[in-house]
Order: C-alpha cells, then sequence, then structure tokens
C-alpha cells in the first residue's frame, strides 16, 4: 500500500489562531505534520457604537452580505446577544467557509456561488445581478478591504451600507521556531489564504527568513493571492482550489510528483 499523500510532509498553516483546526485535521489525515504559524489577527472593532446601531435597524435592509467567516462570526454574536434576525432579511456571502458557518447560525437559505468563491463570482448571480434595484443592502465586512461588492451592488441601482465588525493586525509572533525547521531543511511548503496575511508573514520572517521562503513551495486558493506571493518572489506558487480541502488536494498532487 503507497504511503499516505503527505507523508513526511511539514506544511506551514497560517490562518488565525483558533481557525487552524480544520487545515490541521486534513493534513494529518493526509499523512503530513501542520506547522502552525498565524500570519493574522482578528480583532473586535475598534469602536462597536455604529456597529451596534446598523444592528438595531436590520429591519430597514433587504439583503445582508457577510464576506468572510469571520464577518459571519463577529457581526451574529453580537446580533444574536441585541436581538432577533428579521425574518424577511436574506443573507448571502462569498465562500464555502462563510457559507458554513452562516448555516451554523442556523441559515438554511443563503445566496452564495457553486464554484468560483469570491466577490466577482457572488455578484455574477441572478439575485445579485438583476434583483437589486432599489434594494438595501449591508455588507458586514473588516476594516478597509475591497470596495468591489459594495460599488457594484450601488452601479445596479443598491443602497449600500458597510458594517465593519472586526479589524485585522498582525500577530506578535516569534518566527524563530519556524527560521530553525527551515534551517534544518525540515518545511516543506506554506499555505496561504489572504493577501494581507502573505504580506503580514512576509513582514515577520524578517531579513534572514526571507529567501529560503522564496524557495519554498507555496500554496494558494485564489490567484490574487498566487500573484501576490510571485511578486514577492516565491519561486514555486501553486494556485489550488478553494477552502481548505482545495489547499490539501493541491498539495498532495503536487507531492505526489517530486
Amino acid at each position: 500500500m503507497s504511503p499516505p499523500a503527505l507523508a513526511g510532509r511539514r506544511v506551514v498553516v497560517t490562518r488565525p489562531a483558533g481557525q487552524t483546526g480544520h487545515m490541521a485535521a486534513l493534513i494529518r489525515a493526509a499523512g503530513g505534520e501542520p506547522v502552525l504559524f498565524p500570519a493574522l489577527e482578528i480583532l473586535d472593532a475598534g469602536d462597536l457604537q455604529p456597529l451596534l446601531a446598523l444592528i438595531d435597524r436590520l429591519d430597514a435592509f433587504d439583503l445582508a452580505i457577510f464576506v468572510s467567516a469571520n464577518a459571519v462570526n463577529k457581526a451574529l454574536d453580537l446580533v444574536h446577544a441585541r436581538r432577533a434576525w428579521p425574518a424577511g432579511l436574506r443573507v448571502a456571502t462569498v465562500g464555502r467557509g462563510s457559507e458554513r458557518e452562516l448555516q451554523r447560525h442556523g441559515f438554511a437559505a443563503v445566496i452564495a456561488p457553486s464554484e468560483r468563491f469570491d466577490s466577482e463570482a457572488l455578484l455574477d448571480l441572478p439575485e445579485l445581478m438583476k434583483e437589486v434595484q432599489g434594494k438595501r443592502v449591508v455588507i458586514f465586512r473588516g476594516d478597509g478591504g475591497r470596495e468591489l461588492l459594495g460599488d457594484t451592488l450601488s452601479a445596479r441601482g443598491a443602497v449600500v451600507e458597510y458594517a465593519e465588525c472586526y479589524r485585522r493586525g498582525r500577530p506578535q509572533a516569534d518566527a524563530a521556531p519556524l527560521l530553525a525547521l527551515a534551517a534544518r531543511h525540515e518545511l516543506d511548503a506554506f499555505t496561504v489564504t489572504s493577501s494581507e496575511g502573505l504580506a503580514n508573514l512576509y513582514d515577520m520572517l524578517g531579513e534572514a527568513g526571507r529567501q529560503w521562503f522564496k524557495q519554498t513551495p507555496l500554496f494558494a486558493p485564489h490567484e490574487r493571492i498566487a500573484a501576490a506571493a510571485r511578486a514577492l518572489g516565491v519561486q514555486t506558487v501553486v494556485l489550488t482550489g478553494p477552502g481548505d480541502e482545495g489547499l490539501v488536494v493541491g498539495l498532495a498532487a503536487f507531492f505526489a510528483k517530486v
């Protein structure tokens, strides 16, 4: 019987602390060893009052869009502590992870893409292409972020408001253990799930770690992240399918050939 696909491979997981369990379990199931090194920190919004005020008038909206699983959990924890979700307020999201989180919170009908998993794919759905004229839309997101969703929906005749429900930060982590593994040639791959996490990782490694980082295969589930990695000089960038499952399938396929 052939060994597991990732047998003997150490794979760096850069998801935020507390959000690594699923990915780590998939890597272990494939025979690999996950190395947890969070490159993004999810923090509460600095000023909750605007968000709470918006939650109080959720009945005024026709559609709520959550841009990430973090947006789902940060926003809905506050909503559930304050009020019931309006019966007529539909929900939408961009990815499988955030769709699962919405379902976990009790939403059976979620508007979400079934193939590509990004804002562009969500905007291509009929519910957002043809049915938003005159509708009021709230977009739950982190601080800043892309404006594509809001700008496009506004151009289609919707009235859009943003609800910023968390902040992203760079963890104060010690990269020395990671550098030590790299120095012994005991790191085989990085997985990165956001462009901001990639930028943080690059900074956190410092000058000492960037050269071997560029020489280590990097796996990304979206072309934007892959392009950012190439721009940093990473020599081997592998674009995978979406989500943790897509990353592990991509890892297995790559290491089956080397």
